[in-house]
C-alpha cells in the first residue's frame, strides 16, 4: 500500500518554498512530484517596462546567490545582439567576480549540506571560510552581493588594485582550507554513510534530463560553458573542468569542493595578468534584433535571451536558470531511495526555486483560454496585500499602479 508524504511548501530543509509529494511504500520512494512556482517575482514581464540599464539592476535580484551570474549572462545576451566585444580589462574583472561568486556559492551549499545530514561542524567550517570571500567582494565592488557594478559593454566601476594583495592572500588561504575540508569529507565514515551511493544520477539519466553544472559533472558529463564557449578570461588562464563518474551525493560534494580550488587558481592568475586599459565599450543605441547569453553559473549553464524592437527597453527577455533543468532530475535520482535520504538528494543539485519562477498567465488546460493575464496577477497580488494589511489593522501602503 502506497502513501503520499508532502515535503513543503514550507520545510526546515528548504530555504525557499517548494512542494514535493513523495509516494512511498514503506520507507521506499516509488514516485515523486515536484511543484514549483510558489515564488513569482515576474522578472521577465517587469523587464519589458525597464530600460536595459535598469534591467541589469533587476537581474541581480533574480537570485541572492548568483547576482554576478545573471547580470553577466544578461550582458552577454545584449552584447551578442550588438555583436560587440568588451574591453580586455573588463573580461578579467568579470572573471574575478564570477569565480569569487562560485567560491562563496559552493561553500554556502557545502555548509547547508552538512547541516541537512546533521553534521553542523561542516556547516560552521564552510560558512566561516565563506566570510572572507564576501568581505573581499565588498572591498572590490562596494557590496558583498548586489554591487551593481556590471553593465552591457563592460563595467560601471573599475576594481581598485590596492585590494589585490589581500585578494591573493584570501585565495591562498581558502585553497588550503578547502583541501582540509575535502580531506575531512573523504575520511569521515558518517558523511560516507549519508552520501555514498545515495541519490545516484547515472550518466544516462543526467543526459536524458539535460542537467547542467556540478550536477552533470558529478555524473560524468564533461560540460562547462567556460571551456566549451569561452568568455571573459577563461581562455587565457590554466584550469581544469572537474568531472566525477559516481553520480551520487558524495560526488556532488567532491566536485564542488574541487571546483573551489580551481576557482582560487583562476582568480590568482587573473590578478597576476590583470591588464590595463578601458573598462567600457559605450553603447548608444540598441538596434532591432535578438541575442543569447550563456554563462557557467555555480549551479550550471545559465541562459538569457533578449529581443529588441529598437527602443531602450527590451521587447522580450527570457531567463533559463540552471535549476529549471536540474530540479526535474529528482524523478531519476530520488526513485528507489529511502525517505531519510531523499532530503539530501533534493538538496544535492543546489536548487534555487526563486530562479525557476515562470508564471506569466493562467490558462485553462482544457480550452487553452487565458483566465488571468500578467496585469491581472499583479492586480490580484496588490489587492491581497491590502486585504492582509486591513486584517492586521495596519494601513495599506500607498496605492500601487503597475501596468505592462
Amino acid at each position: 500500500m502506497s502513501t503520499v508524504i508532502p515535503i513543503g511548501p514550507f520545510h526546515p530543509l528548504q530555504d525557499e518554498p517548494a512542494n514535493f509529494l513523495l509516494t512511498v511504500e514503506g520507507e521506499k520512494v516509488v514516485d515523486i512530484e515536484a511543484n514549483m512556482g510558489y515564488i513569482h517575482k515576474g522578472h521577465e514581464l517587469l523587464g519589458q517596462s525597464k530600460t536595459y540599464d535598469q534591467v541589469v539592476i533587476q537581474t541581480e535580484r533574480i537570485c541572492g546567490i548568483c547576482s554576478v551570474t545573471h547580470t553577466v549572462c544578461f550582458c552577454h545576451a545584449v552584447e551578442n545582439l550588438l555583436g560587440i566585444e568588451i574591453p580586455k580589462r573588463t573580461a578579467y574583472i568579470r572573471t574575478i567576480l564570477g569565480e569569487l561568486e562560485r567560491c562563496h556559492s559552493h561553500l554556502l551549499w557545502a555548509g547547508l549540506a552538512g547541516h541537512f545530514i546533521g553534521y553542523n561542524t561542516v556547516f560552521m567550517w564552510a560558512w566561516k571560510y565563506r566570510e572572507p570571500v564576501l568581505d573581499i567582494l565588498e572591498a572590490l565592488t562596494g557590496n558583498r552581493r548586489t554591487s551593481s557594478i556590471l553593465k552591457p559593454g563592460g563595467v560601471r566601476r573599475d576594481l581598485d588594485e590596492k585590494h589585490f594583495p589581500k585578494l591573493l592572500e584570501i585565495m591562498s588561504t581558502l585553497r588550503g582550507q578547502t583541501k582540509m575540508l575535502l580531506e575531512a569529507v573523504i575520511d569521515d565514515p558518517v558523511i560516507h554513510s549519508r552520501t555514498k551511493n545515495v541519490g545516484v544520477l547515472t550518466y544516462e539519466d543526467a543526459v536524458d534530463w539535460c542537467v547542467v553544472g556540478p550536477t552533470a559533472r558529478a555524473s560524468g558529463v564533461d560540460t562547462d560553458v567556460r571551456r566549451d564557449e569561452p568568455y571573459g578570461a577563461y581562455d587565457e588562464v590554466d584550469w581544469e573542468v572537474i568531472v566525477w563518474k559516481d553520480g551520487d551525493v558524495f560526488a556532488k560534494v567532491a566536485v564542488r569542493l574541487l571546483e573551489i580550488i580551481e576557482s582560487t587558481k583562476i582568480v590568482e592568475q587573473c590578478v597576476k595578468q590583470f591588464p590595463k586599459g578601458p573598462i567600457l565599450n559605450t553603447i548608444k543605441q540598441i538596434p532591432v534584433g535578438e541575442g543569447i547569453g550563456r554563462y557557467e553559473a555555480p549551479r550550471g549553464e545559465d541562459i538569457h535571451y533578449v529581443r529588441s524592437n529598437g527602443t531602450n527597453m527590451p521587447e522580450r527577455w527570457k531567463v533559463r536558470a540552471p535549476s529549471n533543468v536540474n530540479v526535474p532530475s529528482f524523478h531519476a535520482s530520488c526513485i528507489g531511495e529511502s525517505i531519510s535520504d531523499v532530503t539530501i538528494t533534493l538538496a544535492s543539485c543546489d536548487p534555487c526555486y526563486s530562479c525557476t519562477e515562470r508564471m506569466a498567465v493562467v490558462v485553462d488546460p482544457g480550452s487553452g483560454k487565458i483566465i488571468y493575464t500578467g496585469n491581472d496577477l499583479v492586480r490580484m497580488g496588490q489587492e491581497k496585500t491590502k486585504a492582509i494589511a486591513r486584517e492586521l489593522g495596519r494601513p495599506p501602503d500607498l496605492p500601487l499602479k503597475l501596468e505592462f
